[in-house]
This record gives C-alpha cells, structure tokens and sequence, in this order.
C-alpha cells in the first residue's frame, strides 16, 4: 500500500473550491492534470477520467464514484483490470478556514499487487496532484477577479 498526498490552502470558499472541482467539462481548460473528468458524480456511478502525469504518458480509465458529500469531500475507485492488482482510492477533501479560506487535500492510496513495481508512474502521479492544486489556485484567482 502507499498513500500520495498533496495539500493546498485556497483563497476561496468550500463553495467556490467545489464548484470548480465538479465542472468536469471544464477541466480540460484549466487542469494539467485531470484532463478529463466526465459522469454524473453520484455515488454508485462510474465516470470518465483523464489523467496527464507529467513526464508520462495520459492515461484514461473508469472509477466508481464512493463518495460525494458538496463542499467537503469527493472520492473514487478505480481499478486496473481485476481488484487487487492495482486500485487507486482518490479524494478531494474541503476544510474550510478562516477567512473565507478552504484547504484542499488531494490524496490517493494505491494497493495490490502492482504497487511495488510502480514507482516512476506514483512519483509522477504525485507531480500531477501538486500541478493540478496550483493550477486550481490560479483558477480560482481567474474566476475571483472576472
């Protein structure tokens, strides 16, 4: 098992935050790292997920929503192949701080078999939630200003 994590403290509201994260469309426009985020984001579903580590090649695949509760946490499971050879648990979690501030926490935890021998594409994976949380600063900068 081995959990990636990458925090970000936005000057926005959860609200803002969320309302940004859920624009699946819009992703493509902003996000270096999910370029694609398609599907209704309800609990059961399976959506539609883009990825472009950097350094890597994009990925496409089809997790199944786990978890949405709006302005606090969003999550998914995604597998490859077969459970237990290698399944991404990714979430978005909200904490709301003064000031009309939110902290973003984007993690995911990988397990199976495939774990250990997949070193190079988590340390890019890793790079890409980091790119993904500053280019949703400036997002969020853009939409505050407009």
């Amino acid at each position: 098992m081995r959990t990636l994590t990458s925090t970000v403290d936005l000057d926005a509201t959860p609200r803002q935050v969320w309302d940004v994260l859920i624009d699946g469309r819009a992703h493509a426009k902003w996000d270096p790292f999910i370029t694609q985020l398609d599907g209704t984001l309800e609990v059961g579903n399976k959506i539609d997920v883009r990825i472009a580590p950097p350094g890597g090649k994009p990925m496409s695949f089809h997790p199944t929503v786990t978890h949405v509760e709006p302005e606090r946490r969003l999550a998914w499971l995604g597998r490859f192949l077969v459970p237990g050879l290698f399944d991404g648990a990714h979430s978005f979690t909200l904490e709301p701080l003064p000031d009309d501030r939110t902290r973003l926490t984007q993690s995911e935890t990988f397990r199976g078999l495939l774990v250990p021998f997949s070193g190079r594409l988590l340390q890019r994976t890793e790079a890409g939630f980091t790119a993904m949380n500053e280019a949703l600063r400036q997002r969020l900068a853009e939409r505050h200003t407009a």
